[in-house]
Parts: structure tokens; C-alpha cells; sequence
């Protein structure tokens, strides 16, 4: 029988999105805070961490969804305990310290916990050996995770917070290793793209939040124009990639490499979220806010870049290439934002890096639609 290449996403679904909505915001609240400039090396590890745990949660829920969800009311009890669990982590972690993380790590290990018994269901249910395998292999990095988490819920000590630390990274890198059971049932890809983009419109929507202070009548400058230009651009090279030029009739995928390069879009909202803030602030260490602003950027665009395997075969990207023009490109606006001073030279030749390469996906969905 023919793969299934659609599946609609369903109301459950958004309003589960709504919480991650409130998760994000207050996991990005925690390197919003500077200390003699910067933000504190400490915050930028447990906002890692916890974006990981949050994100690969989200992962989990949205590829077993995928998979295997049937809007059943099984599927939305598991959706609105998962709901509250999440509610009660993002206001876990009010201390930008390691030693205040109990709380979080018992209620991320009880989150676990609800996905892997949902695994279990299909292990315990199904009688296709395909599935019982892809399901018992989830359940068990799951296991592994939730275990880790309540040892460091549970001892509140170094040799706790490491244990669960750990545990976080195994069992956030372990689903790549799994190909060789989810090829046997791949994911419905337009899905699965679907549930990531809405992710990323949800992140682009904290950005908005972050840059409103701009717009006051009191601040409101031509800063304020090209801080929003960057932000609009940065969006529209998104959608491009991901609603034009993107092949979202996959068959046969896992949706690992889709999974794993929303990550660097991901990780590079939330730092150019925070940086345009920083280069604001008087008291912001000038060459920190730029570093966070570029590394941001660089995130963002290397995972677009990275997508470009699954784009239509008339727009394949040359990565060698777009990464070698992604890379120059930034180390000149990098070094001419750090040797100046003035936020109009900054956001003027970060809108300008941004136009440049948001014009490079303008041509690409150009001669795609010469084609046809």
C-alpha cells in the first residue's frame, strides 16, 4: 500500500502549540538578564537545556502524532495532562542557576514518563512488528529520560543535576540512531513540515514581542525601520525554503535531518531575539551583543541551508557553496558591526546581510516558478 503523503494538523494540536508559545517566552527570559554586560555563562546552559527538553518533548508528542495519532480521546487526555505538565516546567526554572532546577527536572521526568506510556499503548496494541519495534526503541530512550530526570529531581546534588543532564543529551541525540526501524514506517513529511513551521511562527512571534519596545512614540527612528526589515526578512528566506521551495511530497522519510535542523532556526531566533535588545541597552557589552546577533544569524541560515535536501529538484542548493557565501558574507558585516559603535550602523549592515541572502531565496523561488 502507497505511503500516506498528507495528514491534517488538528485543533489539538494548535492549542498544544499555544502552551509552547508561553514555554518559550519564559525559557528565552532567562538570557534577557546581563551581569557586568553580558549575559552569564550559566544562563546560557540551562536556557540550552531547557529549550532541548522542551523542543525534543515537542518532537517526541509531534512524531508519535504523526505516526500514530488518531485524535482519539485517549490521544487528547494524554494532549491535556502533557498541557499541564508543561505549565507547571515554565515557571520551574525562576533561577538562572543549577541548583534551582529540581522542580523542572521531576516535572520534565513525569513529561517523559505520559510519552513513553503512549509508546507503550502502541507497543502493547499493534500488530504490525514494525511499529512494536519503533515503539519499543522510543520507549526506551524514553525511559532512559525519564529515569535520569527523577534522579535529578530527586538528589539535589551535583552528581543529580549531571546525571539528568546527561540524560537530556542521550536522549535528545539517540532518535537519529534510529533510522533503521522508522524507515520501516515512515513519517507523513507534509505533516511533520507543517507542525515545525507553525513551531517557528510561534518563535518569530516572541521575536515581535522582543522588538515592540521600538516601535514607542518616544524610541520610534529609523533603527526602529531596519530592526523590523531584519526581522521580516529573516521570516520571509524562512518561508520561501520551507512553503515554496521545499518538496513536501517525501516518501520514505524519517524526518530526523528535518527534525534536527530546526534546531540551529531555533536556537538562532532565540539569540537574535535577545541581541536585538542588547544592542540597545547602554549598559550591554558592545562586542557581546554583536557576537549574539551574528551567532544568531548564523544559526538561523545554516539551517535553512541544511533544508535545501529536501527542496524540489529544480531549486537544489549547492551547500558547499551557500554555506562559503553564508559565511563570508556575515565575517564582513560582523567585523564592520563590531568596529562600530553606533545601533544605526548595526541594524543598517544587518539589514543589508539579511536583504542579500533573502534575495538569494527570492531568485531560487523565481526560477522555480519559471519552470513550471
Amino acid at each position: 500500500m502507497d505511503q500516506i503523503l498528507t495528514k491534517r494538523v488538528s485543533m489539538i494540536e494548535l492549542f498544544y502549540d499555544l502552551v509552547f508559545a508561553y514555554t518559550l517566552s519564559q525559557a528565552t527570559a532567562l538570557i534577557h538578564h546581563l551581569e557586568h554586560g553580558i549575559v552569564n555563562p550559566t544562563s546560557f546552559l540551562v536556557f540550552a537545556v531547557i529549550v532541548i527538553v522542551f523542543i525534543n518533548s515537542w518532537m517526541f508528542q509531534s512524531v508519535f502524532t504523526n505516526r500514530y495519532g488518531k485524535s482519539s480521546w485517549k490521544d487528547i487526555i494524554f494532549y491535556f495532562i502533557d498541557m499541564g505538565i508543561l505549565l507547571y516546567m515554565a515557571n520551574a526554572f525562576t533561577e538562572t542557576s543549577v541548583q534551582h532546577l529540581q522542580s523542572f527536572f521531576f516535572a520534565a521526568g513525569l513529561l517523559s514518563l505520559t510519552l513513553m506510556i503512549e509508546y507503550l499503548i502502541v507497543y502493547l496494541r499493534s500488530n504490525n512488528h514494525h511499529d512494536q519495534a519503533i515503539a519499543k526503541v522510543f520507549s526506551l530512550i524514553l525511559l532512559l529520560r525519564t529515569v535520569t530526570l527523577f534522579i535529578g529531581g530527586l538528589f539535589d546534588n551535583h552528581a543529580g543535576r549531571w546525571i539528568a543532564f546527561l540524560g537530556i543529551i542521550i536522549s535528545w541525540l539517540l532518535p537519529a540512531t534510529t533510522g533503521k526501524y522508522t524507515r520501516q514506517h515512515p513519517i507523513i513529511f507534509s505533516h511533520l513540515l507543517e507542525r515545525l513551521t507553525l513551531l517557528i511562527i510561534i518563535t518569530f512571534g516572541e521575536t515581535i514581542i522582543g522588538i515592540a519596545d521600538y516601535f514607542r512614540p518616544q524610541t520610534f527612528n529609523l533603527v526602529s525601520v531596519f530592526v523590523f526589515l531584519i526581522v521580516v526578512t529573516l521570516y520571509f528566506s524562512y518561508i520561501v525554503e520551507f512553503d515554496h521551495l521545499i518538496n513536501e511530497k517525501q516518501r520514505h522519510e524519517t524526518g530526523n535531518l528535518l527534525i534536527y535542523l530546526h534546531y540551529f532556526n531555533l536556537f538562532g531566533l532565540s539569540l537574535i531575539t535577545v541581541s536585538l535588545k542588547f544592542i540597545a541597552e547602554e549598559h550591554a557589552n558592545h562586542n557581546f551583543a554583536v557576537s549574539c546577533l551574528y551567532l544568531g544569524i548564523l544559526l538561523f541560515y545554516l539551517g535553512i541551508i541544511l533544508a535545501s535536501h529536501y527542496n524540489k529538484q529544480r531549486v537544489q542548493l549547492s551547500k558547499q557553496l551557500n554555506l562559503l557565501v553564508l559565511a563570508i558574507s556575515i565575517v564582513i558585516a560582523y567585523f564592520i558591526c563590531i568596529q562600530s559603535s553606533s545601533i544605526l550602523v548595526i541594524t543598517l549592515t544587518t539589514t543589508i546581510l539579511s536583504l542579500l541572502n533573502t534575495g538569494m531565496m527570492i531568485r531560487l523561488y523565481y526560477k522555480l516558478m519559471g519552470t513550471k
